[in-house]
């Protein structure tokens, strides 16, 4: 493909820290090349919504001291699928919110329409040559579907805190919500001992436990609960009744929130609508510790991490990955590499198809050296045969 001389950027789906600062690299890296940058707010809602002052161009002002900032100075949305998107009738009685925003309640006005077509028209009339779509699993289907209804080029950088996305060994955002759910286990074990309770801590990763395995680990917990390995409560019941017998009359759980029981469902908080394909899961640590506390007799609670995994500023190592990932996604564009997915593999960034990624779900290996680590140290994941743990 040509070299490009106007390119465009967004940030999609939940935000991760680590957004801004590949906003900044690639817009540097497009500046040094001579190159326009334009950032689209909101997703894609800055392009099919026009009249909402959607897009702004990005220069060196624009995008200084932005690095260690959390969120996204584009905006994001989780409702903005542009083949699925919320759109008010002529007839509608509620209004829409600021930047074209649906109103709160999603209301009765609002139907689903693709507006593809629209998106990648307005997109060739503003005379950009490519996009950087910045998102996780979903923004890369998006972004891929948006490729063959005719936009240009697409380079998409994977993002997300669950590091779900295929064909790249990490996602930036995963590091640091890594890092402050290590951090809570920490602090839960004080007062765990305190007070000689079961806690069980949820975590975010959807249908990936990647966030649980490591701060699980790493914050050294007794039970680890993932979407990959359907649990059982007997051998959770057994590991803990094995800890009272040597005189440790707490312990820590960490559990998945896309993780169910053997023969049993996810625990869901909120059910997917017409405009959002993905339930909202939820619920799974207060459930697992009523069962535990029944189970045991001993006192249980749960703490849901949520949001706090996606808030705050990135970590040195996500901030360093998110950089890389923009510079080389500019880089990729001046190599005319055509459409793809900037990628981590083995320490080195490479571009991987959309379609080895759209659609895909990157899920924990259940014999991954880090699983295997975790269960030589005598951690339990629930699935562990009668008499596996025996007090000594």
């Amino acid at each position: 493909m040509p070299k490009p001389r106007k390119i465009a950027i967004n940030t999609g789906g939940g935000d991760a820290p680590g957004l801004n600062a590949v906003i900044r690299a690639a817009t540097l890296a497009a500046l040094e090349r001579g190159w326009e940058v334009w950032g689209i707010r909101h997703g894609y809602r800055g392009l099919i919504d026009p009249s909402a002052n959607g897009l702004f161009q990005l220069d060196r002002d624009r995008v200084r001291g932005i690095v260690h900032l959390g969120g996204t100075i584009l905006g994001t949305a989780n409702r903005g699928d542009p083949f699925n998107y919320p759109t008010l009738v002529p007839d509608a009685a509620e209004p829409a919110g600021a930047l074209g925003d649906p109103p709160p309640s999603l209301g009765h006005g609002l139907v689903p329409v693709d507006r593809s077509d629209e998106l990648v028209r307005r997109f060739r009339e503003l005379g950009f040559d490519a996009l950087i779509a910045v998102g996780g699993d979903g923004s890369m289907r998006i972004a891929n579907d948006l490729r063959a209804r005719g936009l240009p080029c697409v380079i998409g950088v994977p993002k997300t805190i669950d590091n779900d996305v295929c064909a790249t060994d990490l996602t930036f955002g995963f590091d640091t919500a890594v890092w402050i759910a290590t951090e809570a286990i920490d602090r839960v074990h004080t007062t765990a001992e305190a007070h000689e309770r079961i806690m069980v801590v949820e975590v975010m990763g959807r249908q990936a436990g990647w966030i649980a395995l490591s701060s699980g680990v790493a914050g050294t917990a007794d039970v680890i609960l993932l979407p990959e390995i359907p649990f059982r409560y007997e051998p959770i019941v057994e590991k803990i009744r094995q800890r009272e017998a040597r005189g440790r009359h707490f312990s820590i759980v960490v559990v998945a929130e896309g993780t169910a029981p053997a023969g049993g469902d996810i625990t869901v908080k909120e059910e997917g609508d017409k405009f959002r394909r993905v339930v909202v899961l939820g619920g799974v640590a207060e459930r697992v510790a009523k069962e535990l506390a029944a189970r045991t007799g001993k006192e249980a609670r749960s703490i849901v991490l949520g949001h706090l995994q996606r808030g705050g500023g990135p970590t040195t190592s996500d901030r360093l990955l998110a950089l890389r990932f923009g510079a080389a996604a500019v880089r990729f564009l001046a190599d005319g590499a055509g459409s793809g997915m900037v990628a981590l593999r083995n320490g080195r960034i490479e571009l991987a198809t959309l379609e080895e990624v759209a659609g895909k779900t990157k899920r924990v290996p259940v014999d991954s050296d880090t699983v295997i680590t975790a269960r030589e140290m005598g951690i339990c994941f629930g699935d562990e045969p009668p008499g596996h743990f025996v007090a000594t």
